[in-house]
């Protein structure tokens, strides 16, 4: 596996596996696991995917440490507003089962990015591993 080294230091696999549209949580976690069993090591999943619990359950029940898995996710733009931003980086550290997000993107960013923007580098504060 190739990696890119980002501005953070954090190394992120060159080639990721997505869980956009798989809906069925048992479909997802299947697919997670066996993406993990076959190599992979980023995971890119999003609120909006409605597959975040599956993807931490196949997290949680791989073999493979979560230090070694990048996850990402995003937020949708509904959760701009810092308030709301906050509440759903929350949200999606319980859905995933995780201490942390290697990766949050704005999933579509336009609206009150600064307020989504403030949240996430107060999240990175909270919760960022080097």
């Amino acid at each position: 596996m190739e990696y890119v080294t980002l501005n953070n230091g954090l190394r992120m696999p060159n080639l990721g596996f997505g869980v956009y549209l798989v809906t069925d949580y048992e479909e997802c976690k299947k697919s997670v696991l066996e993406a993990l069993k076959n190599g992979y090591r980023l995971i890119d999943t999003a609120a909006v995917y409605m597959n975040e619990k599956a993807v931490g359950a196949a997290i949680s029940e791989s073999d493979v440490v979560r230090k070694d898995i990048f996850l990402t996710t995003k937020l949708w733009p509904q959760d701009y507003p810092y308030e709301k931003a906050k509440a759903a980086i929350n949200k999606a550290l319980e859905k995933l089962n995780v201490e942390y997000i290697d990766l949050l993107l704005l999933h579509q960013p336009f609206g009150d990015i600064l307020g989504a923007w403030k949240a996430m580098g107060e999240a990175v504060e909270e919760y960022y591993r080097a």
